[in-house]
């Protein structure tokens, strides 16, 4: 055996483990929209205040409609106690057409929501809206939620308008 035969297998297994995997984004986004609806369950069954708020990152920032804006992991956990506690409140969502960036590290998809929150006078009242949120892989190899932002659905027009 010469000594260009190991020097050439050695060659081969550097490059071999120096190859990045190619990012597939058809199973990305798939894999993100599954972890979407494990977080809606979770946020549906409002009682996890801690489950529910792992799967925003730790800078993640909430702008919801005419409220004020919350920033940050602390933030967040109590804007999530607060809605659990909260006689009435519940909250459904289905998220739809991840897209991802060409390197595999930032996703948005949108979604449909409902709330119920308690209304004047004691009733319950449903709010839809829709939404976008904006995911990052992070280095522990988990999607998590940086943005998250909503607003109501437009109204629809009678003929008159």
């Amino acid at each position: 055996m010469s000594l260009r035969t190991p020097c050439s297998v050695a060659l081969l297994l550097f490059v071999a483990g120096c190859a990045t995997s190619k990012f597939d984004a058809a199973t990305e986004e798939q894999k993100l929209l599954l972890r979407d609806a494990e977080w809606a369950q979770l946020a549906a069954a409002g009682t996890d205040v801690d489950k529910t708020v792992a799967y925003w990152s730790d800078d993640a920032l909430i702008i919801p409609q005419a409220g004020r804006i919350v920033e940050g992991k602390a933030a967040i956990r109590a804007m999530v106690a607060d809605s659990f506690k909260t006689p009435g409140f519940s909250i459904h969502w289905k998220s739809e057409q991840a897209r991802s960036s060409p390197d595999g590290k930032m996703a948005y998809m949108r979604s449909t929501t409902d709330f119920t929150v308690p209304g004047p006078n004691g009733t319950v009242l449903s709010q839809p809206s829709r939404g976008i949120t904006v995911w990052r892989l992070e280095a522990d190899g988990q999607w998590r939620c940086v943005v998250d932002i909503w607003n109501d659905p437009p109204r629809a027009r009678s003929a008159t308008n």
